[in-house]
């Protein structure tokens, strides 16, 4: 298993986390390996997935090593202990649980906390959490959310989830995201659309950066 800090590079280089939300486990199975076959070599499996745990434990074994596999939709320290069993890389949250941050700390796993508003990004921030998820961030002003939060808290990693899509990604990366938590905008259709759509995101972050350089 990979350090917490190789994780965190690969989530930070990549930029983007997949999150599989898919209705049978077949599904998320398949995916997971469109997203990795379109340059995204990182899946996040939430827990609404049928058999959660069992798909991340499947795609442990039968994806390359390579490939960061997370666990999404997690509410609490007993299913994070189970996810990591699995062979989860990191835990994700959409709001903000101290016992699973806890956890994640003591066993050097890297979690990404949920919080919305300025006082929960900076909870989730001072209990330990390694990034801040911010979500549902479409739903409350989306890029420009994300450039006002980060104004008054430039120390926290964000990574805002919802609302995130082809259209707004380079807006988010410029606003000072860390990485895109991107859901059913990516994770739907066939495996082919899936794979075609991966290519296009790896391409906009790519873009995105490479102006964010080069302007600075």
């Amino acid at each position: 298993m990979r350090s917490k800090t190789e994780v965190a590079r690969l989530i930070e280089d990549i930029g983007i986390i997949p999150v599989v939300r898919a209705s049978t486990h077949e599904h998320a199975l398949k995916a997971a390996s469109a997203v990795s076959a379109g340059g995204i070599p990182i899946v996040e499996i939430t827990m609404t997935v049928p058999g959660a745990i069992d798909v991340i434990r499947e795609l442990r074994k039968s994806m390359d090593a390579s490939v960061l596999i997370g666990a999404g939709t997690v509410l609490d320290a007993k299913t994070a202990a189970k996810c990591v069993e699995a062979g989860a890389e990191f835990i994700v949250s959409p709001g903000f649980n101290r016992a699973t941050v806890r956890y994640a700390k003591r066993e050097g796993i890297l979690v990404m906390a949920g919080g919305l508003t300025p006082n929960e990004v900076i909870t989730a921030w001072n209990a330990g959490s390694d990034y801040v998820k911010v979500f549902p961030c479409g739903n409350v002003g989306g890029p420009s959310y994300i450039r006002a939060l980060k104004a008054a808290l430039p120390q926290i990693p964000m990574v805002p989830t919802g609302g995130v899509s082809a259209a707004t990604a380079a807006q988010f990366l410029e606003a000072g995201a860390a990485a895109l938590g991107i859901g059913g905008e990516l994770v739907s259709g066939d495996s082919e659309a899936i794979t075609q759509k991966a290519r296009q995101l790896v391409a906009i972050v790519r873009a995105a950066r490479s102006g964010a350089q080069a302007s600075g």
